[in-house]
């Protein structure tokens, strides 16, 4: 059985729009980056190849997205390249300073798209508080 915060957790991606699903996936890659390497600290190899994996798929995942009738598609490919590398550099040789390296582009990104909506909101005169998402 479902508990209500599992459930309530569901809803919420289900009617959310695009762009807070976009920003959810970029929190949750810095959550699977940051368990990644506190499990790296660890030494528990194990985990932080699932935690850094899935960091991975969801980078995957924004690659595959791309629309490339926009120019900024163009620059933000090599970018999800090069921090899907990091990942998978910094997994294989538990080197912390590439999984930083990652974690430092995931979060200007992230802050990026935080931005980004807030300017739509603020032009689709939602105001500063928008819907609850950023």
């Amino acid at each position: 059985m479902v508990n209500a915060a599992e459930a309530y957790r569901r809803q919420r991606i289900l009617n959310a729009p695009p762009e807070h699903l976009t920003l959810m996936l970029y929190n949750g890659c810095l959550k699977f980056i940051d368990d990644g390497r506190e499990a790296l600290e660890k030494k528990d190899y194990e985990t932080a190849n699932n935690m850094l994996q899935r960091a991975q798929r969801i980078i995957s995942e924004f690659r595959l997205t791309l629309n490339f009738d926009y120019e900024i598609s163009h620059q933000l490919l090599p970018l999800y390249n090069y921090i899907y590398d990091r990942l998978v550099e910094g997994n294989i040789r538990s080197d912390l300073a590439q999984i930083d390296e990652a974690k430092g582009i995931v979060t200007e990104l992230r802050d990026a798209w935080v931005e980004a909506m807030k300017t739509y909101r603020v032009d689709l005169d939602e105001g500063e508080g928008g819907k609850g998402y950023a």
